[in-house]
């Protein structure tokens, strides 16, 4: 018997995507309630475009919950830096997870940690059991690849991915995926908003992990560093190691997620009732034009 598939998708990374690929144009597709639709509508469309490339045999969305995490206790200015999100995008957040709940995909999050987190320990929790594909946009969860678990990374354009394995991640990177972190920890993360060391950046930080293997060694070998390495290092060693507790994929989140739930078996009359009532046309053109054109002409009629 074949290997049960399970597709966990960042549902955060496709919805601000989505979102900005058409507010630029400040094309928010309001229908007839005053709701803005264009991040939900390219959310759905993502999330069945995938779907079809990975052909799961389950599938779940995790989210944030909230914008305070366990993070923001270790150190305040984590994410401090980013702004609040547009008019525009505050009510397509529930509208997303509604939507997602009418396909009968289960949303799964954990107030006090990120999406990165829930889906680190989903994978932890059931990688022996499955194969598990990771859709994101957020390079962060390279860190958690696996034998079984691959990272696909979306990139411009919809249904086009740059999919990482645990072997092309060291075949490109010369580090395992692990070693990730330590790397997070000396470079810092901007758009998180903490600094790992100040001026070590991607390159020499990758150099030195490739050297020493982990912070860790690096911190017991500073004598052969050059001087100037060497004290940066010294002067940020605190925020060195906050910098790895930050940046870590914590795979043990509290979770109450029994695998059966996920079971993925076709778009259900539920979720096309919901994109009809909510006026998401580009998603009913996306429906009829995939696979499901039988049963969506059965329920959109076939003028599409």
């Amino acid at each position: 018997m074949d290997r049960h598939h399970l597709l966990i998708i960042d549902g955060m990374a496709l919805l601000f995507r989505a979102f900005y690929a058409t507010a630029v144009r400040r094309h928010f597709m309001i229908n007839s309630k005053g709701i803005p639709t264009n991040a939900v509508q390219g959310y759905m469309r993502h999330v069945l475009t995938a779907i079809e490339h990975a052909a799961p045999t389950h599938i779940a969305v995790c989210w944030d919950m909230g914008s305070t995490t366990f993070r923001n206790e270790l150190f305040g200015n984590y994410k401090s830096n980013r702004e609040a999100p547009p008019l525009e995008m505050v009510p397509q957040f529930n509208l997303a997870k509604e939507m997602t709940a009418a396909f009968n995909i289960p949303n799964i999050g954990l107030a006090g940690y990120e999406a990165d987190d829930c889906i680190g320990t989903l994978c932890c929790q059931l990688k022996a059991r499955m194969d598990i594909t990771v859709l994101t946009g957020d390079r962060d969860l390279l860190q958690i690849l696996d034998e079984g678990v691959e990272v696909w990374i979306m990139q411009k354009g919809m249904g086009n991915y740059k999919k990482y394995t645990k072997n092309l991640f060291q075949e490109e990177f010369d580090i395992t995926p692990d070693q990730l972190i330590d790397v997070k920890a000396l470079m810092g993360d901007a758009s998180d908003g903490y600094p790992g060391v100040k001026g070590i950046g991607e390159k020499t930080a990758l150099k030195l992990i490739q050297e020493f293997h982990d912070i860790d060694h690096l911190l017991a070998n500073l004598e052969k560093l050059s001087p100037s390495q060497r004290k940066k290092i010294e002067d940020d060693t605190e925020m060195l190691l906050l910098s790895r507790e930050l940046a870590a994929i914590k795979c043990d989140v509290p979770l109450e997620c029994s695998w059966e739930p996920v079971l993925w078996m076709d778009v259900p009359e539920t979720g096309s009732h919901f994109v009809i009532e909510y006026e998401l046309n580009t998603v009913r053109s996306h429906l009829v034009k995939l696979k499901w054109k039988e049963e969506a002409d059965e329920i959109f009629g076939s003028g599409m």
